[in-house]
């Protein structure tokens, strides 16, 4: 079943990339980031009380601890240096930046939870990475320098590999928890991070602007209950039941569905540069994969 999840949250994430471009064209990164988690937690929150399930269980206290942890790299920090990247590069270009995704979860979880690594996933980390780089070499989108594409192709970089890090040190606590409950606890933790620094920002009326009703709710909310919940939920469940790997990879489909949902709804050109690059980085996964 882990495999199925894993698809269905890269169909969900998806369409929440692309309400999110949408919301990025009048909500901050970190305003936007915020709201999102903020609203998420409620949910969340709201479904561990239907299911009757304790927000304090017998765990362990490291196992909150990991779990918040999880939460801070994966989603406070990741998500907004997502939200940077696509508010500069567009949906297209940070999908296939999104490709490293796959190889950022093997590498690390080779490295902190031993799972195996063959020729094969090495070769296709490679070839994702020169889709990247191809990605990162593409015509930047009308109003951005060739130098603000690089910085937004970086940020998406950065939030790759923060995800992959707060994703595979939580892979422990995942095997032995509840899915809800897990998710909630990591949701929990990062709002708990991202409140404070909203408080003392100099910023923080702006910030909390993103909580008045407003026209961009119409793609900040609906966006926020497909890809800060519901893709939450059936990520988590993915890498639970299957090995971390390989959920990441299907998790990567996504990387097809963004580009076609970009060239209908953005109206964001489809180049040969962005194929060719989206070729290499899907290539790269099923060589992942085969191995």
């Amino acid at each position: 079943m882990g495999e199925i999840y894993a698809l269905i949250c890269a169909l969900l994430w998806s369409c929440a990339v692309i309400l999110f471009k949408k919301s990025g064209e009048t909500i901050s990164p970190y305003s936007l980031n915020l709201f999102r988690v903020s609203i998420s937690s409620v949910l969340f929150t709201i479904t561990l009380l239907v299911l009757r399930q304790p927000f304090i269980t017998g765990a362990p206290l490291t196992d909150y601890l990991i779990l918040f942890a999880s939460g801070i790299f994966a989603i406070a920090v990741s998500d907004t240096l997502f939200h940077m990247s696509l508010n500069i590069v567009g949906a297209g270009i940070t999908a296939i930046v999104d490709c490293l995704y796959s190889p950022f979860i093997v590498l690390t979880a080779y490295l902190m939870i031993a799972e195996r690594l063959g020729p094969w996933q090495f070769a296709g980390m490679a070839l994702i990475i020169l889709g990247v780089f191809v990605a990162a070499r593409h015509e930047p989108p009308p109003g951005i320098t060739p130098r603000r594409l690089v910085i937004g192709v970086l940020y998406g970089v950065l939030a790759m590999a923060t995800l992959a890090f707060g994703i595979v040190i939580a892979k422990p606590v995942l095997n032995r928890s509840p899915v809800m409950w897990a998710t909630a606890m990591r949701q929990f933790g990062t709002l708990a991070a991202l409140l404070p620094v909203a408080l003392i920002s100099r910023r923080r009326r702006t910030i909390f602007s993103v909580f008045k009703p407003h026209r961009a709710w119409r793609f900040s909310l609906s966006g926020t209950l497909m890809g800060s919940y519901l893709s939450l939920v059936f990520w988590i469940a993915g890498m639970k039941y299957t090995l971390a790997g390989i959920a990441a990879i299907i998790n990567q489909t996504s990387t097809i569905f963004i580009i076609i949902f970009a060239t209908i709804f953005l109206k964001e050109r489809f180049t040969r540069r962005k194929a060719a690059a989206a070729a290499l980085a899907v290539a790269g996964i099923l060589m992942v994969t085969m191995g």
